[in-house]
């Protein structure tokens, strides 16, 4: 399941540099991250990072884009060229 980021969002910027996948962007009014390269991490972290990062908990599961870990990893694996 890739991630998105809520309006709680204080663009504070802390998450973007974090992302393994460069999937998250800065968006019209908060950052933004783009489900086709949002992997939770898996395949470079055990944990999410822009989680770990964010100061407000504004960064939650997607409802719309479920995937298995076992899909995330493929999709790491497709976007590093592994």
């Amino acid at each position: 399941m890739a991630l998105i980021i809520n309006e709680e969002c204080v663009n504070c910027g802390v998450c973007e540099p974090e992302c393994p996948n460069e999937a998250i962007s800065e968006g019209e009014d908060i950052y933004v991250i783009n489900p086709a390269k949002c992997t939770e991490c898996v395949g470079a972290y055990d944990d999410p990072q822009c989680v770990d990062v964010c100061p407000v908990d504004c960064i939650v599961p997607d409802p719309d884009h479920h995937e298995s870990p076992e899909e995330l990893k493929a999709k790491y694996e497709q976007l590093h060229g592994k």
